[in-house]
């Protein structure tokens, strides 16, 4: 079933956060869980053993994903989009692992990863009593989110000196509640096994959110401490006896941000501004690359990366917007808001943030194009300004820093800015270029910001003196500005410094004025509207998700579209078929390998499958488990009618899509002759043959 465009979603009878749950909605707080409802539909009692066991198995890849232990020894599997930038940047010419794949042999064969954190939340402390306190009558918004953003700091500065552990205050129900997360934190991480691109992404853009799938979109890495594999008492043991459909699975994982609290005010400001900016954004850029990719081979190879992320961000984003158009959604939202109004707490809310939306909207773009992350600058560009702003930043009291400079994120920050990741020229001048030409067509030519960025000159020039000049590809220069603070920033006369310094003299007040203006409403305004909320359903509902582990519940099972059953399971030989319906081209053509070996595979091993569990990105690389807490899957993608669950949830045809455990097992013995790899996984088990 292909489908290469984002359908309108239609016939979306969409159930909301707040009102009783529907079906098995919920990305749940593991301090949290939905005990009555677990035991009431599944029969099924979570233990304190069984939660921790499932916590202390999951793990965060700082690059944006999840992933799972699944050995004793560190082994750890995510996705293969998810850990595709690191692949990328331990191929080269000579080695493109991206192309064909790689396995380490033995343990020495083990590639490591620059800049790649992993963390492990090993405990939870609520703190929104020490948060919320001090937050005194009288403050104004911009006094009470400075106050609250003093005390946060203050309370991870001294919880990772007292525990060694990495922490971090979380904010749930966008400022109804605070708990502290307290990680373990893994910095020596090394590449194991990785298949091909072309069966980890297997039908390409066209595929991708679509459903039935053939992707082997898994990767493995293994986490080290002092130069040795990591002992991890805790991890997935690999399931002997696989799934069916109707078997409840859970998904433990990291989705990084929800909507489904927002009003419908803030719904609109997403609809009409923000999505627009970004798709505009990641349309740009996805040309540029495309252009660059097809001037060469080596050239394809460097923009590979950076074109998956853009694509997936394109069809994501142009789903969420396709959903927000559709005003049958928005009027659901609008009766939801209708239930909740009625007391002057949750109505002067509603108020303050209408208001605070439409204070922002003026110059919300120049606030959005200088603080993007999805299609910024350049790397080289990116480091200049960590480099300046963290000399500026560190110079103040901890408390009033942005929480990216603040001491118990500075060690993260030093990770990636110090990363001996590859520099590609030709890449780094189509980012510069393009980020300077939208930033010049979005907020017109003679705008103070874009005169600043082009410097007097047309865009490719500029870009290419930027990199001519810059030394910032050198990480010991880098180094030395770092530890240099002010002194060595205000003394260095490298163009792309000198163009961060110029620019923060726009993009700090923009932010503060952000900050200020909306965020320190928005988290007042929706701890009252959460309020609200508990008052009228109870505590027992979850918050948007905040990159930060969940669990959600589901079931395997298929779906009724446009008059035909879409069956939960695909398997392996359906690869095959699909490669040839479309005359195995690009992207449908399996790798060499795979095609070599096909007669070694049992292809009636199911490969991908759908159920019907809550996730959104972030949850990419996600194990899936049994009620043993077995691991069974993995989480990649959600079909394309799941796109709409980043504000709204409804299970009658939205799914997640996940890769088989038996059929990942199946191409590592029969296509990769990864015996060892496959050893350790099983721990000796045997797997039960497929249904």
């Amino acid at each position: 079933m292909k489908r290469a465009t984002i359908p309108v979603l239609t016939g979306l009878m969409l159930m909301t956060t707040f009102t009783p749950l529907h079906g098995d909605e919920g990305m749940w707080l593991l301090n949290n869980l939905p005990e009555k409802y677990l035991k009431e539909t599944y029969d099924f009692t979570p233990t304190d053993d069984w939660v921790e066991h499932i916590q202390k198995s999951s793990v965060r890849f700082s690059n944006g994903g999840s992933a799972s232990f699944i050995s004793p020894n560190g082994l750890v599997m995510t996705n293969h989009h998810v850990g595709s930038d690191l692949i990328q940047s331990l191929s080269s010419k000579e080695s493109n692992y991206m192309h064909d794949g790689f396995l380490a042999k033995s343990p020495a064969d083990e590639l490591k990863c620059e800049g790649l954190e992993l963390n492990v939340l090993m405990e939870i402390r609520p703190v929104t009593d020490e948060v919320k306190g001090v937050v005194k009558p009288g403050m104004s918004d911009a006094e009470a989110a400075a106050a609250r953003r003093a005390k946060i700091a203050e309370i991870e500065t001294k919880a990772g000196d007292a525990t060694g552990l990495k922490p971090q205050v979380v904010t749930l129900y966008r400022g109804a509640r605070y708990d502290l997360y307290l990680y373990k934190r893994y910095t020596d991480v090394r590449l194991v096994m990785a298949p091909e691109h072309g069966i980890g992404f297997f039908g390409g853009d066209i595929d991708n959110f679509g459903y039935p799938r053939y992707n082997l979109d898994v990767a493995f890495f293994r986490a080290y401490e002092d130069g040795k594999p990591a002992k991890t008492p805790h991890y997935l043991k690999w399931s002997e006896a696989g799934i069916s459909e109707g078997d409840l699975i859970f998904i433990s994982g990291h989705p990084g941000s929800t909507r489904r609290l927002y009003t419908v005010a803030h719904l609109e400001f997403m609809r009409d501004t923000w999505l627009p900016l970004v798709l505009e954004s990641y349309n740009q850029r996805e040309v540029a690359l495309q252009q660059l990719a097809a001037s060469g081979a080596e050239q394809a190879r460097i923009a590979a990366e950076d074109m998956l992320i853009i694509q997936n961000g394109r069809k994501a984003f142009g789903g969420m917007l396709a959903g927000l158009l559709d005003e049958r959604v928005m009027n659901m939202k609008r009766a939801e808001e209708a239930r909740l109004r009625g007391t002057p707490k949750a109505d002067d809310a509603w108020g303050r943030l209408e208001s605070a939306l439409k204070k922002i909207e003026t110059n919300y773009a120049e606030h959005f194009l200088l603080a993007n992350r999805r299609t910024g600058l350049s790397e080289l560009y990116s480091a200049a300004v960590h480099l300046v702003r963290s000399a500026n930043q560190r110079k103040l009291p901890d408390g009033e820093r942005f929480p990216e400079y603040q001491d118990a994120s500075l060690p993260s920050l030093e990770l990636r800015l110090f990363a001996e990741t590859p520099i590609h020229d030709e890449l780094e001048q189509l980012r510069l270029e393009d980020g300077i030409t939208r930033v010049a067509r979005i907020l017109g030519g003679d705008h103070a910001i874009a005169k600043t960025l082009l410097g007097g000159i047309d865009p490719e020039t500029r870009a290419a003196n930027l990199l001519a000049g810059t030394k910032l590809r050198d990480i010991a220069e880098r180094r030395r500005i770092y530890e240099g603070g002010l002194d060595a920033i205000n003394a260095s006369d490298d163009p792309m410094i000198q163009l961060a310094k110029a620019m923060e003299a726009y993009a700090i007040p923009a932010r503060k004025h952000y900050e200020d203006t909306f965020e320190s409403v928005e988290t007042g305004a929706y701890a009252d509207i959460a309020d609200a909320r508990f008052e009228k359903y109870g505590e027992k509902v979850y918050p948007d998700a905040t990159f930060t582990l969940r669990l959600s519940i589901g079931t395997v099972k298929g779906y009724d579209l446009g008059g035909e059953h879409v069956d939960p399971f695909t398997n392996i030989s359906g690869a095959f078929q699909h490669a040839e319906a479309h005359d195995h081209r690009d992207p449908f053509a399996l790798p060499e390998r795979w095609m070599k070996r096909r007669g070694k595979l049992n292809g009636s091993v199911p490969f991908n499958f759908v159920t019907t569990n809550d996730i959104i990105g972030g949850n990419s690389g996600s194990p899936m488990m049994n009620r043993k807490g077995e691991l069974i899957g993995i989480v990649f993608d959600g079909n394309i009618q799941s796109l709409v669950w980043d504000f709204q949830f409804d299970d009658r045809v939205a799914r997640s899509v996940g890769v088989d455990a038996r059929a990942i097992i199946e191409a590592l013995r029969s296509v990769y002759e990864a015996d060892q790899l496959v050893g350790e996984i099983l721990g000796g088990k045997t797997l039960a043959a497929a249904h």
